[in-house]
């Protein structure tokens, strides 16, 4: 598995430019919303948790696409489909690897980008900690469109489709934890934890989705 988790980290990071392509796309994002908003600082910093979640999504789903598809282009899917290691726990490897590649420099390329929308100190800490914990759910939602998605030629856009409605619950208690992490009277920990509890269960689900898809697809 330890082998698995290494090779899968070196292709996501060189796959198609990998975290760089995720983290230009992020940034491209976050600075232009100051040009269609205007000047007005304190706009910027209220609608900043926000735009920076939207952002990092979007980002993560540029990727999702190749989670597999170096295993489809050289035949190796085969093979892992018919070794006997659990094929929900390759899975779960392989997410966690891609996480690692592309998602994991989106949460460390945040504090940066939150300067563009004016957040103070709370909010930037706030929307690092909340995408740490809730982006590699986006990861295992994507495993599954990704697996569904495999047989076909082109299926990068339609794993983002496939993918995104999923992923809404996901945005709505990350951008609410942040924003309780900010106004005082708001409490932070309930958004927080039923955003752990969604990273939790489609760490439990999505893996063994994504293998079953595998499966079906093979057939």
């Amino acid at each position: 598995m330890m082998a698995l988790f290494l090779r899968d980290l070196k292709l996501s990071v060189r796959a198609g430019g990998g975290a760089l392509i995720g983290v230009l796309f992020f940034m491209t994002v976050v600075a232009v919303v100051p040009f269609g908003v205007g000047p007005d600082l304190n706009l910027l910093s209220r609608i900043g948790p926000a735009i920076v979640w939207i952002g990092a999504l979007l980002a993560a789903l540029l990727g999702l696409d190749r989670l597999f598809q170096a295993e489809r282009d050289d035949g190796s899917l085969d093979l892992i489909l018919m070794q006997d290691t659990p094929l929900a726990l390759t899975v779960f490897v392989k997410c966690l690897a891609h996480w690692a590649g592309t998602g994991l420099p989106l949460v460390i390329a945040s504090p940066l980008l939150s300067l563009f929308m004016n957040m103070n100190e709370v909010a930037i800490g706030a929307v690092m900690l909340t995408l740490l914990v809730g982006s590699p759910a986006i990861t295992f939602i994507g495993a599954v469109g990704a697996a569904v998605a495999v047989a076909l030629p082109r299926g990068g856009l339609l794993v983002s489709i496939l993918v995104l409605p999923f992923t809404i619950p996901v945005l709505i208690f990350g951008v609410s934890a942040t924003y309780a992490a900010v106004e005082d009277p708001a409490p932070f920990l309930p958004p927080f934890m039923i955003l752990s509890a969604l990273t939790l269960l489609f760490a439990a689900l999505g893996p063994l989705a994504a293998a079953g898809a595998l499966r079906q697809s093979s057939d």
